[in-house]
């Protein structure tokens, strides 16, 4: 499954260089491991045309790791 979703202009540049490799989300899309993440930059209420195309390589849910990970919330790991 793809999933377009927005993202901050200071997360951005760090999931482009490599150095930012998670997601931390509102578990509302049904995520698995092998979606597609299209990352479109949002800054001052507008896209700003850069996106960046990732996986999703593993993910942890509350139900996964209850003490550290709000219920309703996923992490995902993230290569581009």
């Amino acid at each position: 499954m793809v999933h377009e979703l927005k993202i901050k202009p200071l997360y951005f540049s760090k999931v482009l260089s490599g150095e930012k490799t998670f997601e931390i989300r509102i578990d509302d899309r049904n995520y698995s491991v092998g979606d597609i993440l299209i990352l479109n930059e949002f800054s001052n209420s507008r896209y700003t045309g850069n996106k960046v195309i990732v996986k999703v390589i593993y993910l942890l849910r509350h139900e996964d790791f209850p003490e550290g990970i709000p219920k309703g919330y996923v992490v995902l790991s993230i290569k581009i």
